[in-house]
């Protein structure tokens, strides 16, 4: 039972759980390696790769789908990246969530949990602008 708690405080710490903490976490807890990756491929909240500072999780869930969330994966584009990559200076990370639970806002946008519903694709240009310029103003 401690596993759970063992990998979300090493992923506070690293951002993230690659392998060699996965390995680590497996020793000092006297569990397989396998039993670990397990809980970690299991769980979404779980990552083995770098997360981005700034988080974009676009739902593709059916109503958003209908509404055109794929459209607005012109995130892929904007960035330069897939759903479930990050770009390489880290600051954003872009993935496809299957509903966000916010279905009247459909489609729904949400970035470090703040939700931008009825996005559009002119929108995409607006929220990236939005978050590089917080890096321009710190």
């Amino acid at each position: 039972s401690a596993l759970i708690f063992v990998l979300k405080e090493a992923q506070g710490i690293f951002g993230y759980l690659p392998k060699e903490v996965q390995l680590h976490i497996a020793d000092k807890l006297g569990v397989s390696p396998s039993k670990v990756y397990g809980v970690v491929s299991f769980y979404s909240y779980f990552s083995t790769n770098p997360i981005g500072e700034y988080k974009i999780s676009v739902c593709l869930g059916t109503v958003c789908f209908v509404k055109g969330s794929d459209k607005v994966m012109e995130f892929e584009k904007q960035l330069g990246i897939k759903a479930g990559e990050t770009t390489e200076d880290l600051k954003f990370t872009l993935e496809g969530l299957r509903c966000v639970g916010a279905c009247g806002l459909a489609p729904v946008v949400v970035v470090n949990g703040k939700v931008y519903g009825q996005a559009t694709t002119d929108d995409v240009s607006k929220i990236l602008d939005n978050y590089r310029n917080l890096e321009l103003s710190c």
